[in-house]
């Protein structure tokens, strides 16, 4: 078993501490400065994964602090975006929502002693990486450089249709989950 304190932690953890200088730099129109964090803080979430698989440095604790880490950034920046007026906010209710539902079942399944093996779904992955393109996309002003008008609010649909998918796949795993708890129970 790996050390909790190994590279891959510590690359999440900083992850985690971005975010507060990352959505006040958005929230003080520094856009340019948040991209470049941004894009920093969304690179170390490959990194970490990559280099604890490699190094075989996986760690309980590695588990849940790289999803809460990507979940604090993503809903911390949406909202940022959100405020300022460059992500719809329909679209930041929605990734607001889910992860508040993720993390309310989550502690649901542990309040039944269910237990619980972190790790994500395809669907997931590919909703954290729209996600991250959106607001890389927001925070470059790409729009504006590219010639293609409302880029923002396709990719504004496009995190919709992964959110709601994701979403949905997470209620149905949990309800199995909650149906093994009370298959026990009985």
């Amino acid at each position: 078993m790996a050390s909790t304190v190994n590279l891959p932690n510590i690359i999440s953890l900083s992850r985690l501490l971005s975010v507060p200088v990352i959505v006040w730099l958005i929230l003080s129109h520094q856009l340019m400065a948040a991209f470049g964090l941004f894009l920093l803080a969304a690179l170390s979430d490959a990194l970490d994964g990559f280099l604890a698989r490699i190094f075989k440095l996986r760690t309980t604790f590695g588990a849940y602090l790289d999803p809460i880490a990507d979940k604090i950034l993503l809903v911390g920046v949406f909202m940022a975006l959100g405020n300022i007026g460059l992500i719809e906010l329909w679209v930041v209710i929605l990734v607001v929502f889910r992860d508040v539902l993720i993390i309310g079942g989550i502690l649901l399944l542990f309040v039944f002693k269910s237990t619980l093996k972190m790790e994500p779904l395809f669907i997931s992955k590919m909703n954290t990486t729209v996600q991250l393109l959106c607001a890389l996309c927001a925070l470059s002003q790409m729009e504006a450089f590219s010639g293609i008008s409302h880029l923002n609010i396709y990719f504004g649909y496009l995190v919709g249709l992964t959110t709601v998918l994701s979403g949905a796949s997470y209620v149905r795993l949990g309800f199995m989950h909650l149906n093994k708890v009370d298959l026990m129970i009985s």
